[in-house]
């Protein structure tokens, strides 16, 4: 697996939230819109396959096919660059600001966003043979998914609110260890074996990602779901968004650089 000790990938993961940070404007729009519609397209797929198995747990099991894909390739997705980008600004990198960590998150949420509602309104038009059926029983699911997961939410008031912001922090816990993991190798079966399993945890669990939503919650409306744009943004992707900025900051990034690259001074024997 040819395996890299912490001391090393974390300093890459600093290098990686630099690089970010300076890329140009086209760049980073292109990668994050990538990134986006390859993860609609895992969600789809993660979807189909549990409604024609009826089992949950062999969707989860395929799902990070996506993650893997659009890793290897460079692109970046929103959840990534909350962890990496304000390592670079803490480490003090030169350049590095607050503005341009987020001016980074602005432009890689618009073309995630991008990504994920072009494949939604693609395979809209697939389920419907161009609106013109019913959408069919993924189509069906998806629809009652982007439902659940705002009305029901929205249901229990302040407490629904919470347990989305919850559920974000415990999935880009998950996912951003699935970043980290694509550092930790140099060979692509490491990397992808790494990734796979924080990936099909957070998946499972129903944990809820701000990416994987900009794409569930635009094509359930699309076909059907009986809930608004407000409902969506008040009631998931902003607890979500916030939830997975805090949880993959605090449980991973921060986490592993104090204890790696700022590490506390060495106790004394006596």
């Amino acid at each position: 697996m040819s395996y890299i000790i912490p001391s090393e990938f974390v300093t890459k993961m600093v290098d990686a939230g630099e690089s970010k940070i300076y890329m140009s404007t086209r760049d980073t729009l292109i990668r994050a819109f990538m990134a986006g519609a390859i993860l609609a397209l895992a969600a789809v797929f993660a979807i189909t396959i549990t409604v024609q198995t009826g089992s949950p747990l062999v969707g989860a099991m395929l799902f990070p096919v996506g993650f893997v894909m659009l890793y290897l390739m460079g692109f970046d997705l929103l959840t990534g660059v909350f962890v990496l980008t304000p390592l670079a600004l803490l480490d003090k990198r030169p350049g590095v600001t607050v503005n341009g960590v987020l001016r980074n998150w602005g432009l890689v949420f618009l073309g995630n966003f991008a990504g994920a509602l072009t494949v939604a309104v693609m395979m809209a038009f697939v389920f419907t043979m161009g609106f013109s059926t019913d959408p069919g029983a993924v189509g069906e699911k998806i629809s009652h998914i982007g439902e659940a997961r705002t009305l029901g939410y929205a249901e229990f008031g302040a407490a629904g609110w919470t347990t989305i912001f919850l559920r974000g922090m415990l999935c880009n816990w998950m996912v951003s260890m699935g970043v980290v993991g694509a550092m930790i190798s140099t060979t692509v079966s490491g990397k992808a074996i790494a990734m796979w399993m924080p990936i099909m945890l957070f998946f499972y669990m129903g944990f809820e990602h701000s990416v994987v939503n900009m794409f569930l919650f635009p094509s359930a409306m699309i076909l059907g779901g009986d809930f608004s744009v407000m409902d969506y943004m008040i009631w998931n992707e902003i607890p979500t968004a916030l939830g997975n900025l805090v949880g993959g900051l605090a449980f991973t990034g921060l986490t592993l650089y104090t204890t790696h690259i700022k590490t506390a001074p060495k106790r004394a024997l006596r």
